[in-house]
């Protein structure tokens, strides 16, 4: 079940696109706003509003790699996988927060604070090794530098 704030924002979504289905990932992100990631029940609440069948919902959200159909922590990191990055060394970036909070791909701190997820491209070759979170780009990353960006996010 879907908020009343929720169903508002997708509703002003709904009014900038001339289908309701072209509004999918807009709704999706909605939901994710709210609660971090869409479960199934937000899956099911967005095709009902949308007039879409769960499982075309399902397909969008699986494929748009920034709709997090599992819990995520309270901040996002999505580390740089592209070749530029794997060449500049971003291993030593993944293997300080493998050593700094005991989780690799796909895992979450025990805090709950961190979820670290791989990303085949930030755009931003050119200063790599590069991640996000949340929405703030980081580049030209050293391990020296990582602690100090991470103190940012509580």
């Amino acid at each position: 079940m879907l908020s009343e704030q929720e169903k508002i924002e997708i509703e002003e979504h709904l009014k900038e696109y001339p289908y309701k289905q072209a509004a999918c990932i807009e709704a999706l992100k909605v939901v994710q706003k709210h609660r971090r990631w869409v479960s199934d029940d937000g899956v099911k609440a967005v095709a009902e509003i949308l007039e879409m069948t769960p499982h075309e919902v399902d397909s969008i959200a699986t494929f748009y790699n920034l709709i997090y159909r599992k819990p995520v922590g309270r901040h996002v990191i999505l580390l740089c996988d592209s070749v530029s990055c794997w060449v500049m060394g971003y291993e030593k970036i993944l293997e300080h927060f493998k050593n700094k909070f005991g989780i690799s791909f796909g895992e979450t701190t025990a805090d709950d604070r961190f979820t670290l997820l791989p990303v085949p491209c930030l755009g931003t070759c050119d200063h790599a090794p590069a991640l996000m979170i949340d929405n703030d780009l980081f580049r030209d990353l050293k391990t020296e530098t990582l602690d100090d960006i991470l103190k940012n996010y509580k």
